[in-house]
C-alpha cells in the first residue's frame, strides 16, 4: 500500500547545476547537448533522493529547463506566430527570453509565492497539436532506473485561467480545442504501463471561480478520466482551500483529490464529499512553501482529525505544494548556527518528514534510526518554542503597549508645512533610490564581506562611490538627491541583516524563475533593531550637499513578503515587529537632519490573499504597519514610498489609507491610463509616476519625456506630480543612467518654462 506523496520536488540542483549550465549555454559557451546532460543527471539523482526517502509517489515532468507552463504551451502547440519558424530549444528559449527578432512572452506571479511563470500567448488563429515527447521521455528515463513515477501535468482550466488571449478575450473560450489535446495526452500516457498516475494541477481552482469555471470541471474531468481505463487521475490543489471545486470533482471518476491543509485550512469541510464519494485523499500536510521542521506530533493530530472523516485506507501524507518553493538541502550549510540550523527543514529534509509522519501514522514499524530522527523532531520543536533567541520579552511587551499608530497631522496640513519648509517646485525631479551597482562596488563589498580589506577601506571606497552619486546628481541638475545605495546588496537582506531576529543562508536558494535564483533570509524570532541601520550613510551624503537628501528604508510588509517567516506567530504580528524597528529608524534619521524619508513597499501587492474574503484583514494590518512604521515623523518630514507593480484600480482606497505624503509607482509602460484611477477618486496625495523605463537598456530622449510628462499634467495637475524613473537605477549601467536622467531634466525644464513655473 502506498502512504505517502511529493507534490514537486525542485529542479535547479543543490548547487544550482541547472542555473549554472543554462548561463553557459546562453553565452555560448557550451552546447545544448551539455545542458540535456546535466539535466538528465539532476532528474535522476532527484528520483532517487526521493525513493530512497521511502517515497512511494513520485514525480516525473515536474522537471523542467524554464517552467512548466511554458512546457504546458509548447506541449499543446501554443506558440505565438512572431516565433514561428523556430524549432526544439531555439523556440523554447525564444519564448522564454526573448531573441533578437522576437520579445520575449509575459512573466507573472504563480499566485502569491515568489515563483514567476511564463504566461502562455492564446489567439483564435492557432492551430493546436499535440507533443508529448517532454512527458513520455521523461517517464520511460525515471522506468529505466527503477523508479515507476506519477507524472504531473497542468490542468486544462488553470492553463486556460493563467493564460492570456492577443485579442483580450475570454481564454475559456478555448477550452473546446484544448480539452481534446488533453484526452489524446491521457491515451498516449495509457500506453507507457498497466496502469499510470496522473496528477492533474488545478491550483486555479482555490481563487474565487466564477461559476462558468465551476461549470467546466465536471466536463473536463468525466472526460479525461474516460480517455483511457488504466490511468488513475488525481487532482491536485494548493495554496488555499477549494470547497467549491470540490463538491463537484467528486462527482468526476477521479481516481483522488489533493488538498493543502496548512494554507487552506477550511479544506476540512470538503472531507465528507470526498469520503462519501469514495475518492482517496492526498493529505497536504508538510509545509511546501516554509523552511521549518515539521511538528510531527501536530501533524499527526491534524491527520487523526481527517481520519475521523476519511478512512484511512483512503489517506496518502503528502507536501502541501511542490517543494519548488524550498531550498534544496541543508547539507551545505555550513556556516549557520548550530541551534537556529536545527529548526529547519529544506526540500531534502521534507522527505524523510513525510516518510516519518506516514509511518508513525498507519502504525508502521519505525527502524532504530526513524526512532531517533522522530524523538529529534520532537526536542528541535521544544527547543523552538522555548528558546530566548525566539521569544524577546522586551519586543513583546513594546508591541503589547504600542498607542502611537500613526503620524502626528492631516497630510492637508502636513504638505503645507512640507512646502514652506523643503521649498520644491511643481514637478519636482528626484529618482526612487538606487544608483547603479558597478563591478566595482560589489568586489568591494565582497572583499569586506571576505576579510580582504578592512572596515575603514570598505567605508571609503562606498563614501567615495557616494560621492560620485552626488556629484553627477548636482552636475545634471536633480532637485531631491539620494546616495546610491553602494552598501546595499539586497532592499530586504541588508535590512534583516542588522534585524535581530532574522537569519540568513549559504545556500537557501530558490528558484525564482528560468536561472534565476533567490536567497531569501528567514525571521526565526522576535524582531528588533540593536541600532541605527542607514543613518550614518544618509548623514554623510547629506553633509555632501546643500540639497536635500532623501532617507531609503525598505518598508514592514516588503520585509516580509520577500523572506521566510516564522511559522509560530500570526504574519500580522511579525510585520507589526519589523514596523516598529523602522519606525525607530525614521525617529533616528528625522533627528540628524534628514527631512524626505523614503520607506518602499515594493511588495506590498505580493502578499495579497487568493480568496478576496481574506483580503480586508490583510489590507487592515499591512496599512497598519506602513502607518505605524511612519508614526514617529513629524509634519515637516515628508514621507515617500514607492510602488512597483501596474494594476491600482483594485487598491487605489488602500494605498490612500497609507497616507503617505508622496507615492512614485510604475507607470511608464502605460502612459497616463494608470494616473487616471487616482484622478478618478480625487486622491489628494503627491503622485511621482515612472516617466521612463528603467526596465530596459534604452534611453529616452528629451521629447519622449516631454510627452510623456504633457500627458501626466491632462490626468494631474503640476502642484501634485513629481518626476522620476520608474523603479530604482540599481540594475543599470552608468553610460545608460547618465544621458536618461540628464534627458529628464531637461525635458522637466522645458514643461515648467511652458507653464511658466
Amino acid at each position: 500500500m502506498s502512504h505517502n506523496y511529493v507534490i514537486g520536488f525542485p529542479r535547479i540542483g543543490e548547487q544550482r547545476e541547472l542555473k549554472k549550465v543554462l548561463e553557459k549555454f546562453w553565452a555560448k559557451e557550451t552546447d545544448f547537448a551539455e545542458v540535456e546532460r546535466v539535466a538528465s543527471e539532476l532528474r535522476a539523482r532527484h528520483w532517487h533522493y526521493q525513493k530512497e526517502a521511502g517515497i512511494d509517489f513520485i514525480a516525473s515532468n515536474d522537471f523542467s529547463l524554464y517552467d512548466n507552463m511554458l512546457d504546458t504551451a509548447v506541449m499543446l502547440g501554443a506558440i505565438p506566430a512572431r516565433f514561428k519558424g523556430l524549432e526544439n530549444e531555439e523556440l523554447y528559449f525564444a519564448m522564454a527570453r526573448g531573441n533578437k527578432d522576437a520579445v520575449a512572452m509575459e512573466m507573472t506571479k504563480w499566485f502569491n509565492t515568489n515563483y514567476h511563470y511564463i504566461v502562455p500567448e492564446l489567439s483564435k488563429e492557432d492551430n493546436y497539436v499535440l507533443n508529448a515527447s517532454k512527458i513520455i521521455g521523461e517517464y520511460k528515463e525515471a522506468k529505466a532506473q527503477g523508479i515507476r513515477t506519477k507524472i504531473n501535468l497542468i490542468g486544462p482550466i488553470t492553463f486556460l485561467g493563467l493564460s492570456k488571449r492577443v485579442d483580450r478575450g475570454d481564454t475559456y473560450e478555448f477550452f473546446g480545442k484544448i480539452l481534446p489535446l488533453y484526452e489524446q495526452l491521457i491515451k498516449e500516457i495509457s500506453t507507457l504501463d498497466e496502469t499510470v498516475t496522473v496528477q492533474i494541477d488545478e491550483p486555479i481552482f482555490v481563487k474565487d471561480v466564477e461559476s462558468k469555471v465551476l461549470s467546466l470541471i465536471k466536463p473536463c474531468y468525466d472526460a479525461l478520466c474516460h480517455a483511457a481505463d488504466n490511468v488513475k487521475i488525481i487532482v491536485t490543489t494548493y495554496f488555499e482551500h477549494s470547497n467549491e471545486a470540490s463538491k463537484v470533482l467528486v462527482h468526476t471518476p477521479v481516481w483522488g483529490i489533493g488538498l493543502d491543509f496548512l494554507y487552506g485550512d477550511k479544506n476540512l469541510q470538503s472531507l465528507e464529499q470526498i469520503a462519501n464519494n469514495g475518492k482517496y485523499l492526498i493529505a497536504g500536510i508538510v509545509d511546501g512553501r516554509n523552511i521549518w521542521k515539521n511538528d510531527i506530533e501536530a501533524s499527526l493530530a491534524l491527520l487523526d482529525t481527517i481520519s475521523y472523516k476519511i478512512d484511512k485506507s483512503r489517506i496518502i501524507v503528502s507536501t502541501s505544494c511542490s517543494l519548488l518553493h524550498t531550498p534544496f538541502t541543508l547539507r551545505y550549510e555550513e556556516k549557520m548556527d548550530p541551534e537556529i540550523k536545527n529548526w529547519l527543514s529544506y526540500a531534502v529534509e521534507k522527505l524523510d518528514e513525510i516518510n516519518l509522519i506516514s509511518k508513525s501514522f498507519f502504525g508502521e514499524k519505525l527502524n532504530e534510526e526513524e526512532r531517533s530522527a522522530l524523538e529529534a523532531n520532537q526536542k528541535a520543536n521544544q527547543s523552538r518554542r522555548i528558546s530566548s533567541r525566539i521569544h524577546d520579552e522586551t519586543v513583546q511587551q513594546r508591541v503589547a503597549g504600542l498607542t502611537k499608530l500613526q503620524r502626528d497631522g492631516k497630510y492637508e496640513e502636513r504638505i503645507k508645512i512640507q512646502h514652506e519648509a523643503l521649498a520644491y517646485k511643481p514637478l519636482a525631479t528626484t529618482t526612487i533610490g538606487s544608483f547603479p551597482q558597478t563591478p566595482e562596488v560589489r568586489q568591494a563589498r565582497r572583499n569586506y564581506k571576505n576579510g580582504i580589506i578592512n572596515e575603514t577601506e570598505y567605508i571609503n571606497e562606498m563614501k567615495a562611490y557616494i560621492d560620485e552619486c552626488i556629484a553627477f546628481q548636482e552636475t545634471c541638475g536633480l532637485e531631491i538627491l539620494v546616495h546610491g545605495e553602494p552598501e546595499r546588496n539586497d532592499m530586504v537582506e541588508y535590512f534583516g541583516e542588522q534585524l535581530k531576529g532574522y537569519g540568513f543562508s549559504q545556500n537557501g536558494w530558490v528558484q525564482s524563475y528560468g536561472s534565476r535564483c533567490v536567497k531569501p533570509p528567514f525571521i526565526y524570532g522576535d524582531i528588533s533593531r540593536p541600532k541605527p541601520m542607514t543613518v550614518d550613510w544618509i548623514t554623510y551624503a547629506q553633509s555632501k550637499t546643500k540639497k536635500i537628501m532623501k532617507g531609503m528604508l525598505t518598508g514592514p510588509v516588503t520585509i516580509l513578503n520577500w523572506s521566510f517567516v516564522r511559522d509560530d506567530l500570526p504574519r500580522s504580528e511579525v510585520s507589526k515587529q519589523i514596523a516598529i524597528a523602522i519606525c525607530d529608524e525614521v525617529k533616528d534619521l528625522q533627528e540628524a537632519g534628514i527631512k524626505v524619508i523614503q520607506v518602499d513597499e515594493a511588495a506590498f501587492k505580493e502578499g495579497y490573499p487568493l480568496r478576496s474574503e481574506n483580503v480586508p484583514t490583510y489590507e487592515s494590518w499591512a496599512v497598519r504597519d506602513f502607518k505605524i512604521a511612519v508614526s514617529s515623523a513629524n509634519k515637516e518630514t515628508q514621507i515617500h514610498t514607492h510602488m512597483c507593480y501596474s494594476e491600482f484600480n483594485d487598491i487605489i482606497r488602500t494605498i490612500e489609507a497609507m497616507d503617505a505624503d508622496v507615492i512614485s509607482i510604475e507607470t511608464a509602460r502605460s502612459g497616463n491610463e494608470l494616473l487616471k484611477i487616482f484622478a478618478e477618486v480625487g486622491y489628494k496625495q503627491e503622485v511621482g509616476p515612472g516617466v521612463y523605463d528603467i526596465h530596459s537598456p534604452r534611453i529616452p530622449s528629451v521629447e519622449e519625456i516631454v510627452e510623456q510628462i504633457r500627458k501626466l499634467l491632462e490626468v494631474l495637475p503640476k502642484e501634485q506630480l513629481w518626476i522620476n524613473p520608474d523603479c530604482g537605477l540599481k540594475t543599470r549601467k552608468w553610460e545608460e543612467v547618465k544621458p536618461s536622467l540628464e534627458n529628464m531634466v531637461k525635458a522637466v525644464q522645458i514643461v515648467r518654462d511652458e507653464l511658466g513655473v
